[in-house]
């Protein structure tokens, strides 16, 4: 059975008069060693990035800023929606979940990933992602 996303909510330190830090630590509040970070800003609004599954990769998506509406669908399910729009929430991601994202102008997304990027990793078919049978 493939692995459904789910939010995990990062710890959150500080106030309202001085601000508020959020922490990530390796294998302690997000389930996989982080290999890669990146991050997308300046989306237009009317794009649809994403359109893709990973083989192996575990992802943590986070709004740092703005709204960003995240769609994933295991092979065999129904696809769910998810909002990110606080930066102490990320969307954690298994591997075998076809995304797509939509974002708002403002919106910053930092991605925390369990391995470095290789294009042969990736599932860009979504016909051919929903012909894979369990793991």
């Amino acid at each position: 059975m493939f692995e459904k996303p789910r939010i995990i909510k990062l710890p959150r330190i500080g106030s309202s008069k001085l601000g508020y830090i959020s922490i990530i630590e390796n294998e302690k509040n997000i389930p996989f060693k982080i290999k890669r970070i990146f991050y997308t800003y300046y989306t237009p609004q009317s794009v649809i990035r994403g359109k893709h599954a990973h083989r192996k990769s575990k992802q943590l998506l986070i709004a740092l800023t703005g709204k960003i509406i995240v769609t994933t669908e295991t092979p065999h399910g129904k696809p769910l929606k998810h909002i990110l729009s606080t930066p102490n929430k990320g969307l954690y991601v298994p591997p075998y979940n076809w995304i797509t994202m939509k974002y708002s102008h403002t919106a910053i997304q930092a991605v925390l990933t369990s391995t470095f990027y290789d294009e042969k990793e990736y599932v860009r078919d979504y016909k051919e992602f929903k012909k894979i049978k369990s793991k």
